[in-house]
């Protein structure tokens, strides 16, 4: 593994205590202006804070989720690559979906890249069938998206 910069571990530690918190502007300082969101589940992408606060509104509003930490399995000064899961309850409209109540708990790979001290790309691979399992959906609903 290459040498990961503590500021970008500082950054890292400080953009998930702001995600947890839901707290949107402590979130928005650790992401580049011109910052890009990948979601490889949804084949979506958000850009910019405009972009961002989108994706993270839309989020918070449905699960009352906390990102837990799993392991790092790459870093070097300019990228991460590390297993996390969302884990929480469902309390608000999701893709259409009214809130179920039920427990989350999703495994997510998250690709971060840094460029000039903030985080400027998160690409984020996770199975968007377990998520709709857990929701109690049936198995063809993406696919009416």
């Amino acid at each position: 593994m290459h040498e990961f910069p503590t500021e970008n571990f500082d950054l890292l530690t400080r953009h998930q205590t702001a995600e947890n918190a839901h707290d949107l502007d402590a979130t928005l300082t650790t992401l580049a202006e011109d910052c890009v969101f990948h979601d490889l589940a949804s084949g979506r992408r958000w850009d910019g804070h405009a972009g961002a606060t989108e994706y993270y509104q839309t989020w918070w509003a449905a699960f009352d989720h906390q990102v837990a930490s799993e392991r790092l399995h790459f870093a070097s000064p300019h990228i991460v690559i590390a297993e996390t899961r969302w884990v929480g309850r469902h309390v608000g409209k999701y893709w259409g979906i009214a809130p179920t109540g039920r427990a989350i708990d999703v495994p997510v790979v998250i690709f971060v890249t840094f460029r000039d001290g903030l985080m400027a790309e998160e690409r984020f691979s996770w199975d968007r069938a377990s998520l709709l399992a857990q929701l109690d959906c049936s198995p063809g609903f993406w696919g009416q998206r």
